[in-house]
């Protein structure tokens, strides 16, 4: 699995809706090589979204129409649309990420672990000097409230130990993820829908690394 993901991290593997975010991660991973930029800088994030926004200028990824009177609801990183019966749409400006890098990253393995919810990247959005990735997603109803023991049984069983209060970790992966409360969990009809992941990765991940894969 860990070779398997490191692949689909670095744009040869494939995953569900993939395509446009890892073509869009790797136009970033070269251009913060070339540009020398190191993520501990207080400025990485604002060169990085300049980088992005001539990326998105190029291949035509502007979303330049929201259509406010199907708002739903927003958080600290995201607003919600609906967009008919079976999707929604979400705005999201990265926030809880160091980069834009981190965020686009995050989608693959959502997109990876969670298919029934995976995120479609319909390009960017700009609104008051703020830039956000614009992505699609299916609409879940809940049909009942969540029980975070079953999360946490549930991911257990998937190799993710539960480190505090809904965070979670996988040692051998390399790979967090944190907020898995009951507003990001959904239960429809007896079944977990994970609907807003937070996913990062540390060094582990990187570790023995498929020879045949360039990150």
């Amino acid at each position: 699995m860990k070779y398997e993901l490191q692949s689909i991290i670095s744009g040869k593997g494939k995953v569900k809706h993939g395509t446009t975010i890892q073509a869009t991660t790797s136009y970033l991973s070269r251009s913060q090589s070339s540009s020398e930029m190191a993520k501990g800088f207080k400025h990485f994030k604002e060169q990085e979204t300049e980088a992005l926004e001539k990326f998105i200028t190029e291949n035509n990824l502007w979303v330049l129409d929201i259509n406010i009177d199907n708002y739903v609801s927003e958080g600290a990183e995201q607003k919600v649309y609906l967009k008919d019966g079976k999707n929604v749409i979400k705005l999201n400006d990265s926030i809880y990420y160091n980069s834009w890098l981190d965020y686009l990253n995050n989608l693959l393995l959502n997109n990876y672990f969670f298919p029934d919810t995976a995120y479609k990247l319909l390009g960017f959005h700009k609104e008051t000097d703020t830039l956000y990735a614009v992505v699609e997603q299916p609409f879940v109803k809940a049909t009942e409230k969540t029980n975070l023991d079953l999360v946490k049984k549930f991911m257990l069983a998937n190799g993710f130990l539960n480190t505090k209060n809904n965070d979670y970790y996988n040692p051998e992966l390399g790979i967090i993820l944190e907020d898995l409360h009951d507003e990001n969990v959904l239960t429809e009809n007896g079944i977990l829908q994970f609907i807003d992941t937070v996913f990062y990765i540390n060094d582990v991940f990187y570790e023995n690394k498929n020879p045949n894969t360039k990150i």
